[in-house]
């Protein structure tokens, strides 16, 4: 199974492919898209969408994770990230319905086994479970890696997951 990971956002959205097979996972590919200021918020939206169309292309997942939205301090930041996250889905939306989302402190529990581990902790497991010569960077695509094992390692149970 090849499980795609999104870690959302307008300026930075990680992402993460992962191959998970017989409970053993290899990391496939990961990396970020990236938007910059100087666009406008139409076309920084458009490029995460045709960016993610071609991810989708490139690597065929079976299986697509996202990291659920949790804010609570900046408004203005939660609904552009909310905006870049809806783009996303919605282009993963038109290439499969295995879409699922995991919240920060399921992703820090399942791969770290405590629900307010710090990222330097999540990206130090990330690294040894998928025998990663180093922590992968930037950090967005680290988190991207963690939600798409998060989301092998939910087997069977990944169901109570899915997007409604």
């Amino acid at each position: 199974m090849i499980v795609l990971g999104i870690d959302p956002g307008l300026a930075t959205l990680g992402w993460g492919v992962i191959e998970s097979e017989r409970g053993r996972q290899r990391l496939v590919d990961y990396s970020c898209i990236l938007t910059t200021p100087q666009q406008s918020f139409p076309d920084r939206l458009k490029q995460i969408g045709e960016d993610m169309r071609r991810l989708l292309l490139t690597y065929k997942p079976d299986e697509i994770a996202f990291e659920e939205l949790f804010f609570a301090k900046n408004v203005t930041t939660a609904l552009t990230v909310g905006a870049a996250r809806g783009v996303a889905i919605a282009a993963c939306a038109a290439y499969t319905n295995q879409l699922y989302e995991y919240t920060p402190m399921q992703v820090k529990q399942a791969i770290v086994g405590y629900g307010k581990a710090e990222k330097q902790q999540i990206q130090q497991m990330v690294k040894l479970l998928l025998h990663m010569d180093h922590i992968a960077k930037p950090d967005d695509a680290a988190d991207a890696i963690a939600i798409a094992l998060t989301h092998a390692a939910a087997g069977p149970a990944r169901v109570q997951f899915r997007m409604k």
